[in-house]
């Protein structure tokens, strides 16, 4: 549709072109344009006659094709012009300034300075065949120069075009480029929220069943303690939904996200685990410093998890150290368990043989070397290669479990 529209206006520009080349044919010959600079310039040697008109047509018909064709249409007008000039009426249409400002315009240097020097050849050609025109110095450096201007004229067209097409090519690059960065921040950001809710929920769950076990057993014997017990539970749910609900907000809104914890919360997770009925240290070495909040958070939650995993796989007897050592340029964190209570497999505080879910061990697995490979220990991995550190994984020599991580802070 483009096509047939292009070439239909190119038309009517070539009949249009026609119409007014031969009427200044015409004037020229029947001396209405005498005493002008126009009459001076364009006076035939010969008088204009039939033959010459339809000459002059011609050589406008050629401006139809002149964007599929511009170079072999710009010969074709030529060749007329020439034989005006060299039978002496003197006379040359407009058309091939047309031509060569398309040639300029719609084809690439090496073929618009190809047009280009078609026609100064073919001026020079009819200049040396008709020596007897009255035509001077000026009107050669004229001629020569409106050439080169409509030859300019095309090449800036051209060239402003190209800059527009790579314009719009570079912002449609930009513009993939934004999208593709998008959908890699929002994979990010599903897999960033997918390990927190894992960990959370994980931690949480974890705490909760084992209180709610510790009342089911204490409940008809000690009916304070399974209180205690159940209002653990019921502090530990509401943290659980409370940091669940940040993290969902997370996807509605940027702006809902509540705070995240971090290394200052570690002695409020210490103390829910003892009252979760592990017994837990924490030590702390060095002077604390402020810490990105990347690695802040990824610390808390492989500490939480470690403790988790003890919670659940290391018994009832059990006794877990966190040690935090704050030095110069990184942060190191350790998680020990001494699995004193792995023998008691099938007690209601742990999971069954398979339980997995936090990545690590099964009851009775401490000390025998095996890893977990659940979705926690991936988890801590991931969290730990992000930001560049060193993570240690695995059984202690004489029994028990330990995870260590290293952070440099740099």
């Amino acid at each position: 549709m483009h096509n047939r529209r292009a070439l239909l206006i190119d038309s009517a520009l070539a009949i249009g072109l026609a119409v007014v080349s031969v009427s200044l044919f015409v004037l020229v010959d029947s001396g209405e344009l005498a005493g002008s600079a126009a009459g001076d310039l364009l006076r035939p040697v010969r008088e204009p006659d039939g033959g010459a008109a339809v000459l002059v047509g011609l050589a406008c018909l050629p401006v139809a094709v002149r964007r599929r064709w511009p170079l072999a249409a710009l010969c074709a007008s030529l060749l007329p012009d020439v034989v005006l000039v060299i039978t002496g009426y003197g006379f040359s249409s407009v058309a091939h300034l047309v031509l060569l400002y398309s040639v300029a315009a719609y084809r690439g240097l090496a073929v618009a300075l190809g047009g280009l020097l078609v026609s100064l050849l073919a001026y020079a050609l009819a200049v040396v065949s008709a020596e007897e025109l009255p035509v001077t110095v000026a009107v050669h450096v004229l001629q020569v120069a409106i050439l080169a201007g409509v030859w300019g004229m095309g090449r800036g067209l051209r060239l402003r075009r190209a800059y527009l097409e790579e314009l719009k090519d570079r912002a449609s690059r930009l513009e993939r480029a934004r999208e593709a960065d998008a959908r890699a921040a929002k994979a990010e950001e599903r897999s960033r929220i997918a390990r927190e809710l894992h960990d959370v929920v994980a931690h949480h769950v974890s705490v909760m069943t084992v209180q709610a076990a510790a009342a089911r057993r204490v409940l008809t014997e000690d009916p304070e303690q399974a209180r205690e017990a159940l209002s653990a539970i019921e502090s530990t749910g509401r943290v659980a939904m409370r940091e669940m609900r940040d993290l969902v907000g997370v996807l509605r809104s940027p702006a809902e996200r509540g705070p995240q914890p971090g290394m200052e919360s570690l002695p409020m997770l210490v103390e829910q685990m003892r009252e979760a009925g592990l017994a837990t240290d924490l030590v702390v070495e060095g002077e604390a410093a402020p810490l990105p909040a990347g690695v802040d958070l990824a610390a808390y939650r492989l500490i939480q998890e470690g403790l988790t995993n003890s919670l659940r796989h290391a018994g009832t007897a059990a006794r877990a150290v966190v040690t935090v050592r704050h030095r110069p340029g990184e942060l190191d964190v350790e998680v020990l368990d001494d699995g004193q209570g792995a023998a008691t497999a099938g007690s209601p505080e742990r999971g069954g043989p398979g339980d997995r879910s936090t990545g690590e061990r099964g009851p009775g697995e401490a000390g025998r070397g095996e890893r977990g490979r659940g979705h926690g220990l991936v988890g801590i991995r991931e969290r730990v290669a992000i930001y560049g550190g060193i993570l240690k994984v695995g059984p202690r020599p004489g029994g028990g479990f330990e995870i260590q991580a290293r952070f440099p802070l740099s």
